[in-house]
């Protein structure tokens, strides 16, 4: 968590691979309770606009939060929370999560729906918000590394390939 602009905004870092791993006996127990507590924390600390980094990279399958639970986080969210929320930032989004958000697109609010970002990497998140502020843990940093080296590979390999040198000449 930290704080942006002016009027110290709140920033949510929420980190997926933190989540409880759902063949848990008592997942539903574990997930609810959570859910209650973040709700408890943002109603504390955001008086006026916040934003919510929810960082997905590194996050196994079986981490990853179910849509019917994300549903009820939405649905059980205060107007006044809703409205506030100035931007969801989706730092790492797997085919996963843009497929669950393609399809809950037409239940959920389109002025939600704009809200909607996706960052690939934490550069780009940089531009977007201070990081001085906001605490990253070492596993996404450390994903996000990894990610990075192999997309550098992948543009260099591509560039040394003469079929795309000439596609890119012409």
């Amino acid at each position: 968590t930290g704080y942006y602009g002016d009027g110290l905004n709140a920033i949510i870092v929420f980190a997926a691979c933190f989540l409880p791993d759902s063949s848990r006996t008592d997942y539903n127990y574990v997930m609810e309770n959570l859910f209650l507590y973040v709700i408890s924390t943002l109603e504390l600390m955001v008086a006026e606009d916040y934003m919510i980094v929810y960082l997905n990279g590194a996050t196994p399958r079986r981490r990853m939060p179910g849509l019917g639970w994300m549903k009820k986080c939405y649905q059980m969210i205060d107007r006044r929370l809703r409205k506030n929320l100035k931007s969801f930032i989706i730092v790492h989004p797997s085919w996963f999560i843009r497929t669950i958000l393609a399809v809950t697109r037409p239940f959920i609010s389109s002025k939600f729906s704009s809200k909607i970002q996706y960052v690939n990497t934490l550069a780009e998140l940089h531009e977007i918000i201070p990081m001085e502020y906001v605490h990253i843990p070492d596993s996404i940093v450390k994903y996000d590394e990894e990610k990075c080296i192999k997309r550098r590979m992948r543009t260099s390999c591509l560039s040394n390939d003469p079929e795309m040198t000439s596609v890119e000449q012409e």
